[in-house]
């Protein structure tokens, strides 16, 4: 009894939520094509490779007694992880990138 008393005293409500997409109009956004068409040049469709050796050899001077930090790994769908695993392949094979040897 207490239960339906409490039942028919509470409010509940439903909806429901969708969205519609129309494919033919595209927004616009500040960034989306104003600056990639007046510098085409610092956007090209393909890396044109890596910069030339240089003189000096930077590197980071890692303080004592520190230790890597630990993230748990990003989360992805199959598709993010596939297109990813592609990039990352990509720029091994151009030899833009190359694997780590961090321990």
């Amino acid at each position: 009894m207490a239960h339906r008393k409490a039942q028919n005293q509470s409010t509940r409500w439903s909806a429901q939520v969708g969205e519609v997409w129309d494919q033919s109009v595209r927004r616009k956004t500040r960034s989306s094509g104003l600056v990639v068409r007046e510098f085409p040049e610092a956007f090209p469709d393909d890396l044109p490779g890596v910069p030339p050796e240089r003189e000096i050899d930077f590197g980071i001077d890692i303080l004592p007694d520190t230790c890597p930090i630990s993230l748990p790994p990003y989360r992805m769908t199959l598709a993010e992880l596939k297109e990813l695993k592609e990039q990352l392949k990509d720029l091994l094979d151009k030899g833009f990138i190359q694997p780590s040897v961090s321990p």
